[in-house]
């Protein structure tokens, strides 16, 4: 596994690097992680991915880190000596789509997987069924590999093509990619709980309209204001929100978080992923250091017992609200989780990651650490 960055985060620079990669003939595909304010349109990038002789896949994200460094323009290229399988699931707002069986007739032309493998996944952060294509994947390959991912998007949070694949740059899609490497992760996330817990009395994918029967906004807006003794606009939402995410209770395993975006309809609050009608939600909050401190023992969690590490990559899928809050402090969080290593990845809208032998799960505001040995 190779990592190259074009700074450029131009079209012309992701031909050239293509062109260079693939005259080495180790290479068995390619991911590329892309920065939005690249500003790559499908008419400049679809006729370069359509000519990529290699396998590729990947996602425009807000921000992409390379060498324990984070990025808001340029290209990250990575290179597998592995060959990935490759497949896209269409239309992930359709309101009645089966994702069991979508997932199924996207990868039926795989063949049987090898004994070891990883499954990378990237999806467009603002579509509104992420958590059922999730369901889809557990449901198709349970967790006799790992997931890896998140959801790609712009800050902007208006929804327009953001996934890479061969065929070009897609929206509300997701890409698959399975490889035959092995891989060791972490997942935590470090906001604790500063409210109890609320029912979700209505909710549609990933808008909640009611929490205990009153107006979502206005519950949120007054608990928010309580503890942070702030005064909240709708109209400037998310600089705000962006401290106060939402857990959702899970059995035996840490909180979910939800990241709420904006504010719908004067009282609607938009989510990155779903949240289910008859839930449970917690207002949580954290500090810079309970944020770092988790990224750590995500890293930690992800060691492998075997050694071997020091030839395998480091992988690091993190929240794009967790830059938005830690600020310059960001660095301190990548260099604690590098540890004079080298970490590349993305800033994503969301990361998709299974935690253990039992949980396959679309997180918010999370750190995903992974060690893969390709």
């Amino acid at each position: 596994m190779r990592a190259h960055f074009d700074p450029s985060g131009t079209a012309d620079g992701l031909l050239a690097a293509l062109h260079a990669l693939n005259a080495e003939a180790a290479i068995g595909g390619l991911m590329v992680l892309a920065c939005d304010a690249n500003g790559w349109q499908p008419e400049q990038l679809d006729p370069i991915l359509q000519a990529c002789e290699m396998p590729l896949f990947g996602g425009i994200f807000p921000q992409v880190t390379y060498q324990n460094q984070n990025y808001e323009r340029g290209t990250l290229l990575i290179a597998f000596g592995a060959v990935p399988e490759i497949a896209c699931v269409h239309g992930l707002s359709d309101a009645g789509a089966d994702f069991d069986e979508r997932v199924e007739l996207a990868t039926e032309h795989w063949p049987e997987p090898p004994e070891v493998t990883t499954m990378l996944v990237y999806v467009d952060g603002l579509s509104s069924r992420i958590s059922a294509l999730v369901d889809g994947l557990f449901t198709n390959f349970g967790l006799e590999n790992n997931f890896i991912g998140g959801g790609a998007g712009s800050l902007s949070f208006q929804q327009k093509p953001c996934i890479l694949t061969n065929a070009g740059l897609l929206a509300d899609v997701a890409v698959l990619a399975r490889l035959p490497i092995r891989s060791h992760l972490g997942v935590t996330h470090g906001w604790q709980p500063v409210s109890e817990p609320m029912k979700v009395t209505r909710s549609e994918g990933n808008v909640v309209m009611t929490l205990d029967w009153e107006p979502a906004f206005d519950v949120y807006k007054r608990m928010v204001e309580a503890h942070s003794g702030q005064v909240m606009q709708a109209e400037a939402f998310f600089s705000l929100a962006k401290s106060y995410p939402f857990g959702m209770t899970k059995l035996d395993t840490e909180m979910v978080v939800r990241d709420p975006l904006m504010v719908a309809d004067g009282s609607h609050l938009v989510c990155v992923g779903e949240v289910p009608e008859g839930s449970f939600l917690r207002l949580l909050n954290g500090t810079p250091d309970s944020l770092i401190a988790a990224a750590t023992k995500a890293r930690e969690m992800a060691q492998p017992g075997g050694g071997g590490e020091e030839s395998a990559s480091y992988l690091f899928i993190d929240c794009i609200s967790r830059v938005l809050f830690l600020g310059e402090r960001i660095a301190d969080e990548l260099n604690a989780v590098g540890q004079e290593r080298p970490v590349n990845g993305a800033f994503t809208l969301g990361e998709i990651a299974n935690t253990g032998d039992a949980f396959l799960e679309f997180y918010n505001k999370t750190s995903v650490f992974s060690i893969l040995f390709d």
